[in-house]
């Protein structure tokens, strides 16, 4: 796992008050206290964009932010960084941190097709926790912030992309393979609770059918 170095110009270092993220995310009243409970501070780190990095945009990433969140502790439900991605109109890549150490975490984000001033949010990917010494490589290169944010994702995505397989396709892949997962386990605790012969025989099926699925989703492509 790679963290990177964000370059000079794109340094923002402003503290976002949790009262600013409140009005544009309205979150319900147990996000909020995940907030108090978990988060020290909020801070707006970098924002990568034409003027600041000298890389084009597209009308799918106009600019990427990043935000450091300072943690109480070393847990975090997703509820809190899904708040902050539905309060700011831009993709984030988040790092957390917390007792001298580091992790990213991003959900893939895009455009809504039928409605561009909305937007879709995927699974989060996340990357193990590291000391916050470890050394950080530079921004790879890239055409546009689109082709740049698909970089910055790369390390986070626990499965490799197929031949021209675009980040939005592979992002569509993983979600299949984690809807599948769900299903295995729904099925092995199906398996693991059944007294009768013949049922367990029927379950132990389908959960072979549903990991040769995922096999074939994680190897082949989606279906």
């Amino acid at each position: 796992m790679m963290l990177f170095e964000y370059p000079k110009n794109t340094a923002f270092g402003r503290v976002l008050p949790k009262t600013k993220i409140y009005e544009h995310g309205k979150p319900s009243a147990a996000t909020k206290s995940l907030f108090v409970k978990h988060v020290e501070q909020i801070k707006w780190q970098y924002k990568l964009a034409p003027e600041t990095i000298n890389i084009k945009s597209t009308k799918a990433v106009p600019e990427i932010q990043v935000f450091t969140l300072a943690l109480k502790e070393p847990t975090l439900k997703t509820d809190v960084l899904r708040c902050i991605d539905q309060a700011i109109a831009y993709p984030i890549i988040f790092e957390l941190t917390f007792n001298n150490k580091v992790k990213a975490i991003a959900a893939y984000k895009r455009p809504n097709e039928a409605d561009a001033s909305k937007w879709v949010l995927g699974s989060y990917l996340e990357s193990d926790w590291l000391p916050a010494t470890t050394p950080r490589n530079p921004l790879p290169p890239a055409l546009d912030l689109e082709a740049l944010y698909a970089q910055l994702l790369k390390p986070l995505i626990a499965l490799k992309a197929l031949p021209k397989e675009s980040l939005q396709q592979q992002m569509a892949r993983l979600e299949q393979i984690r809807s599948k997962q769900r299903e295995l386990e729904k099925c092995e605790a199906k398996l693991n609770k059944e007294k009768q012969f013949n049922r367990k025989v029927e379950l132990n099926a389908v959960c072979r059918k549903i990991q040769q699925e995922i096999a074939y989703l994680e190897t082949e492509g989606a279906e």
